[in-house]
């Protein structure tokens, strides 16, 4: 798949999209079908990712994280595309995952690096690997070394390029701002069409002026049309435009980032329901809910930056 391709197909802005909760913890498919239809009809992203960080995964369990890939499938009824976040702490869970994705018709997955067991170099590579060969779709390398504990460095990101189902990845790119770079220099001689993106909103210029095709954002549930402006804007050459657009999606993920909260999802997931009107919940522990002094600067913020919301 070339870089042009990929653009055609899944755009530039992939939504992660979060997983809303009902009482008990318990996933409410309901509210992933309306916020799902929120997204589309305000076409806020490209594609929809299923069960990424910004999903809670980690915190999902397997039959869990497929019927949120069948809700997808059949709330986006093909008007978007699905992709599927299938990456587990082991190989083996991983190829399951994914291959179950396969099944329901999902053409690509987006895969974590293994989490927890803190893998080698070559351990990852295998991993990665082993999963690319079980499967006939197409694999998006998903680094966030910030959460899992290991990078997959560039070296490692060249040889899994040479994988042909292994067609790009997504880089966390907040832990090290100049590892797109790395990752373009590392692959353009094997493969010149490998996708990169940026996986942090808070990169997004950074990361854009550097070579990012487009953007993993869980921001886009709320700046899904101003993200879009931006990257306009950047590819047009009106930088000022650009960087005056940036800074409102600035302050909101600083706002999500309080008190070292290094998920934002306490405090993004609050501010999707105040904007959507969607029941999304709290996060699942030992995810800490939001405060009341987080929420009170949220709302402040949100409101400082024009962000209209529905209470």
């Amino acid at each position: 798949m070339t870089r042009n391709e990929f653009t055609q197909k899944y755009g530039q802005i992939l939504c992660p999209l979060v997983t809303p909760y009902s009482t008990n913890e318990e996933v409410n498919y309901k509210a992933y079908e309306d916020l799902i239809e929120y997204l589309i009809q305000n076409d806020l992203c490209d594609s929809l990712i299923v069960t990424g960080t910004t999903g809670e995964a980690s915190l999902l369990t397997f039959d869990e994280r497929v019927r949120l890939m069948e809700t997808a499938l059949k709330a986006s009824a093909g008007r978007k595309p699905v992709i599927a976040g299938t990456g587990c702490a082991s190989t083996k869970e991983t190829i399951a995952l994914t291959k179950k994705a396969e099944e329901l018709g999902i053409e690509l997955c987006m895969v974590v690096a293994p989490y927890y067991n803190k893998p080698t170099q070559n351990g990852i590579y295998n991993h990665y690997k082993a999963v690319a060969n079980s499967v006939h779709i197409n694999i998006l390398l998903y680094n966030i070394p910030i959460f899992v504990g290991v990078n997959v460095d560039a070296p490692t990101v060249r040889e899994l390029s040479k994988i042909e189902n292994i067609i790009g990845i997504k880089d966390e790119a907040g832990i090290n701002p100049t590892q797109i770079t790395d990752f373009i220099l590392a692959t353009e001689d094997i493969n010149s069409e490998f996708v990169i993106f940026n996986g942090d909103d808070i990169m997004l210029l950074p990361t854009v002026v550097q070579g990012a095709m487009g953007v993993v954002s869980g921001g886009a549930h709320i700046f899904g049309h101003e993200i879009r402006t931006i990257l306009k804007a950047f590819a047009e050459g009106d930088h000022d435009k650009a960087k005056e657009l940036f800074v409102p999606l600035y302050r909101f993920c600083k706002a999500c980032g309080q008190n070292g909260r290094i998920l934002p999802n306490s405090i993004m997931r609050p501010a999707i329901e105040m904007v959507t009107g969607i029941p999304i919940g709290p996060c699942r522990g030992p995810l800490a809910p939001i405060t009341e002094e987080e929420r009170k600067i949220l709302v402040d913020t949100m409101g400082s930056i024009g962000i209209k919301v529905n209470g």
